[in-house]
């Protein structure tokens, strides 16, 4: 399994609409092969600051093949339209190969 966590450092009086951009997503991403599952996980007070953005995939190669698409360039055209005030620092993505799950267990 391949995994991407794109973290958001959102100032918190925007926590909420940003949240629900993902609540209204197209669902774009949920066609595309390869793809497993989309989870947005809001910081807790004392542990975190950013949101996470975490997306499972089949594969690197289909995560790769998704950001070639036409489905990524609708996703993310609404993104370059969110207002600069509701970023409280850059976002970082970072992407990981699972080695263990348990879920294969």
């Amino acid at each position: 399994m391949f995994v991407t966590m794109n973290r958001f450092t959102i100032d918190p009086q925007y926590w909420d609409v940003f949240e629900d951009r993902f609540r209204q997503r197209a669902g774009l991403i949920d066609k595309e092969p390869g793809f497993i599952r989309n989870t947005v996980l809001r910081p807790q007070e004392g542990f975190s600051d950013q949101h996470i953005v975490m997306t499972l995939w089949e594969s690197r190669e289909a995560f790769e093949a998704w950001t070639k698409s036409d489905s990524f360039r609708q996703a993310h055209a609404k993104a370059g339209q969110t207002p600069k005030e509701w970023y409280a620092g850059p976002n970082k993505l970072e992407i990981f190969e699972s080695v263990t799950d348990s879920a294969e267990i």
